[in-house]
């Protein structure tokens, strides 16, 4: 009888913290906003998730953002971005580990750690559950719930009990599964717990609808039935969690934070006091054999406001390349607005994206000119200002100047249309070898000296036999082609309409590619 009773008092116990809603929670923060502001965050057009006010008026996930729009007009509609749950976990996580160690992240607004030593320390497990609760509803405003059991799984579920329904109006913020009983907790759960909708479908189609009557099949022929899958499940619907406990390794903290007391609000002074600073970012990332290939800047300034943003690099970032970020930022130049309106108490310096050092050193002869050409344009971007040397990249479109996009020299070009994906009604090769950085106005001709023209129907009136370019000069044209119609979003009440392309070739063998639309008649761009 005292063999059975050591080896229970052994049993693994499981604590599972759930934040509720985290994504909203985590945008709320980022953003600044009430806790009861009807926040929705939207992927791919469709909501993906919406804060309890907007949920009140009808609004779910799934939703496409109009009906959503349609159902409450006063949702505040944001995108979802998975990058800003992990950060804003990632304080949560420290804390927990501060109170109990050995922290296993689960997802964002969900972690689990080993209760039976901490039960001890804190007088029980549901008084540590607590304890973990209210540390992380100081830290991130949340509704935080936490559930106690002998495996992740069940702890999981215990978590959720927690939430408000109809016959618990005002439930406990911690459920505790008594050692040994999670089979009887888990009974009386559906199937759907088990998210697997497959095997949930069959099982439903036999006659099985909760875990309880699952667990009650022999494991054998559930293994027979349906796989190794369904034996994983068959094994968590009787309590019995196959999954390791498996705790994460706290990561370095690498963030550098600069306060100033009094705030500055001079771009030499703050620049001047966070370079030292950036050596040391540096310095702690070569340490752990890592380089930082994106960068996290944020400002705040004496009167609570914040301003962030990320800047990539296309190789790895040094102490000055870090100062020049710092300061263009506070600069606000051609792309950058740091929105501040009070001197600045506060800079952090965090890697947002990091890379093995291995994978960034220079080749035993050295790497051509490439350094001698980056730390050149570095230098001369440092005197004139982040958009002061632009590098072009191709992305899609349909028209020449949406296909180019200029990227000031250090930052990652990110293109926003993928120049892979089909574009019909773009110009087919060979392009023009010179694109004119703004359309010049020209007039075209017919043989009787009217202006050509096109009709409702979009064909020619007249052949173009002239064309007089801005600089008074008129070209006879030799040959020509089109026109090649054009309706690009034409539903945009910004949208430029309808046009047409022509290609021609004037008396001194010169090709252009002129434009016809509701402004007239352009060349867009010249063969050479």
């Amino acid at each position: 009888m005292s063999a059975v009773s050591s080896r229970k008092d052994f049993i693994p116990r499981v604590l599972v913290l759930w934040a509720p809603d985290w994504p909203i929670v985590a945008a709320r923060q980022h953003e600044k906003l009430p806790a009861d502001a009807p926040l929705v965050l939207v992927e791919k057009g469709l909501v993906f998730a919406a804060a309890a006010s907007a949920r009140a008026e009808g609004v779910t996930r799934g939703l496409r953002l109009r009906e959503a729009q349609s159902r409450f007009p006063g949702i505040i509609d944001r995108p979802y971005d998975p990058a800003l749950d992990s950060r804003a976990f990632e304080p949560v996580l420290t804390a927990v580990e501060q109170l109990i160690p050995g922290v296993q992240a689960l997802r964002p607004g969900m972690c689990a750690v080993q209760v039976r030593g901490a039960a001890q320390y804190y007088g029980g497990e549901k008084a540590a559950a607590l304890t973990v609760i209210a540390r992380v509803n100081e830290i991130a405003a949340s509704d935080a719930r936490a559930g106690v059991a002998d495996a992740l799984f069940t702890a999981v579920h215990a978590a959720r009990s927690t939430l408000p329904t109809a016959s618990r109006s005002r439930p406990s913020s911690v459920r505790v599964v008594p050692a040994g009983d999670s089979a009887s907790f888990l009974a009386p759960l559906p199937l759907a717990a088990l998210e697997e909708p497959q095997i949930v479908t069959l099982l439903l189609k036999l006659g099985v609808s909760t875990l309880g009557e699952f667990a009650q099949l022999d494991s054998t022929d559930v293994r027979i039935r349906f796989g190794e899958v369904g034996a994983r499940l068959h094994a968590l619907a009787s309590g019995r969690d196959p999954q390791a406990f498996i705790a994460r390794t706290p990561p370095i903290d690498l963030d550098v934070v600069v306060d100033f007391e009094p705030a500055l609000d001079r771009v030499d002074q703050v620049a001047f006091a966070v370079r030292s600073r950036a050596g040391d970012f540096v310095d702690a990332l070569v340490r752990a054999h890592l380089v930082a290939t994106a960068i996290r800047v944020e400002l705040d300034s004496e009167s609570g406001e914040v301003a962030e943003r990320v800047w990539l690099h296309p190789r790895s970032f040094s102490a000055s390349d870090v100062v020049d970020r710092v300061r263009w930022q506070i600069q606000g130049s051609n792309v950058i607005a740091a929105g501040l309106s009070a001197g600045i108490s506060r800079v952090r310096i965090a890697p947002e994206t990091v890379d093995q050092i291995g994978h960034h050193e220079t080749g035993l002869w050295g790497s051509g000119l490439e350094p001698r050409i980056h730390h050149g344009l570095s230098r001369v971007q440092s005197m004139l200002g982040h958009g002061g040397v632009l590098v072009p990249t191709i992305e899609g479109g349909r028209t020449l100047q949406s296909r180019q996009r200029l990227t000031a020299w250090g930052d990652r070009s990110v293109a926003v249309r993928s120049a892979q994906r089909p574009w019909p009604g773009a110009l087919p090769d060979p392009l023009p070898g010179t694109v004119f950085s703004h359309r010049h106005p020209v007039h075209v001709f017919a043989a009787d000296g009217t202006a050509v023209s096109v009709d409702e129907r979009g064909l020619l009136l007249a052949p173009p036999t002239r064309l007089s370019t801005s600089d008074s000069r008129s070209r006879s044209l030799t040959a020509w082609a089109g026109p090649w119609p054009l309706a690009e979003r034409w539903w945009e009440p910004e949208s430029p309409g309808r046009s047409w392309r022509f290609q021609a070739v004037d008396d001194t063998g010169c090709a252009w590619l002129l434009v016809l639309d509701d402004g007239g008649w352009w060349a867009e761009a010249r063969y050479d």
